[in-house]
């Protein structure tokens, strides 16, 4: 078994790679039992949604900021004691004996004593800002829906993400579930394999504004449908349970068995395409395309916190190229009178109205048709927008559009 300091070291581990650029899947951890792997995940989420909070306290403890492993402990460490209520004296005691194993780390040991020891007496944490938004982000934001908005997003980012669920047809929620608009929600930390239902696939975890775009979408039983950019599966489920004939197609083998694995455990059935949309076409046109493209994922902080150290500027122009490529590639594949919808989980209009705007132009043959949602709120261009703080627990944000093509 893991020592006792194990989920701290590598939750340190975890936030010094973020920071350096890695996103937290990508950083590897030492072979670990799987609860100390699953408690220094949590630490390092925790820690990314309080990382500004632990400066405010950490910044003047300290003549210079030491090397990032030690720094990385210590804003693990302050955040265990000032947010979630751990003892001081086995935070800093592990934290200490953790940082003299390690040669690297050891001269530092004394220095974290000290400077936990004073972190742990400060007063006024939950005083403190929530995690900011990165400035180019947050200025993006701010033109666009306002100071008030993004800082009602911002407070929804630090409360994290509790566990939605979408059933099947004829599937039981879990005691305890409330709905939220279409979808059911739990208290974020359940396990989710322990839970009534799990086993015999009455449903699958997704986001409740996730759930929204195959509903908007409304495939009917014997359709043709494209999943395009499927993986890891929430959409093509939901749109296999209503009796459509479903192809789902994603570039990422490795995403693709989680989502064989779904459709084996739920009953589900999909043809499943291992390939590039752009590359790839239909041996014949469908009846309606769900096009989840590739973004920023900037509507999906709230759970992944580690996204705002590492997405940049840039990636947005590149990936905005891509999803008008995809948007134009996925309409030929429409036959005539066909619909698609199209979606990303961002919260920019260059990845959501903006590309619809710009695809009607391009293609006189189409309208939007977007219909009214559970959750959200309609757009000007004829689509449909989710925001994190649209539920007092907060949801993912998304764009959504539905598309006609002439018959």
């Amino acid at each position: 078994m893991p020592q006792p300091a194990e989920p701290r070291r590598m939750a340190a581990t975890l936030l010094a790679g973020v920071i350096e650029g890695q996103m937290l899947p990508e950083v590897p951890l030492p072979p670990a039992d799987p609860a100390a792997r699953a408690r220094a995940q949590r630490l390092a989420l925790v820690t990314l949604r309080n990382f500004a909070r632990t400066q405010t306290v950490l910044g003047p403890m300290l003549r210079h900021e030491p090397q990032p492993a030690v720094m990385a402990a210590l804003r693990v460490a302050t955040v265990e004691m000032l947010e979630l209520g751990e003892a001081p004296h086995g935070v800093i005691n592990d934290t200490v004996e953790a940082l003299k194993r390690e040669r690297v780390t050891q001269k530092a040991a004394g220095m974290a004593n000290a400077v936990l020891r004073r972190a742990a007496a400060f007063e006024g944490w939950t005083d403190l800002p929530v995690q900011p938004l990165p400035g180019w982000l947050k200025r993006r934001l701010k033109s666009v829906y306002g100071a008030d908005a993004v800082a009602a997003i911002e407070a929804a980012h630090h409360k994290g993400a509790p566990l939605d669920l979408s059933l099947k047809p004829g599937g039981t929620a879990p005691e305890g579930a409330e709905p939220v608009g279409a979808s059911w929600r739990l208290p974020a930390g359940v396990q989710v394999s322990a839970l009534p239902g799990f086993e015999a696939g009455d449903w699958w975890v997704q986001d409740a504004a996730a759930a929204l775009p195959a509903l908007l979408l409304d495939a009917g039983p014997g359709e043709t449908v494209l999943d395009l950019c499927a993986a890891p599966g929430g959409k093509t489920m939901q749109l296999a349970a209503t009796g459509a004939r479903v192809t789902a197609l994603d570039l990422s083998d490795g995403r693709l068995k989680r989502l064989r694995d779904n459709l084996a455990r739920t009953g589900l059935q999909a043809d499943i395409v291992c390939a590039d949309a752009l590359d790839w076409t239909p041996p014949a046109p469908v009846d309606a395309v769900l096009l989840d493209a590739p973004c920023s994922a900037t509507g999906t902080i709230r759970r992944h916190p580690d996204l705002p150290f590492v997405r940049k500027p840039a990636d947005v122009a590149a990936l905005t190229a891509l999803q008008a490529a995809l948007l134009d590639r996925a309409l030929g594949f429409l036959k005539p009178g066909g619909r698609l919808v199209y979606c990303t989980c961002s919260l920019l209009p260059d990845e959501g109205e903006a590309q619809i705007e710009a695809a009607l132009g391009r293609h006189p043959d189409l309208r939007a048709e977007t219909r009214g949602l559970p959750l959200g709120r309609a757009t000007a261009e004829g689509g449909w927008r989710t925001r994190p703080d649209d539920h007092p627990q907060g949801i993912d944000g998304f764009y959504m559009a539905r598309l006609h093509r002439a018959g």
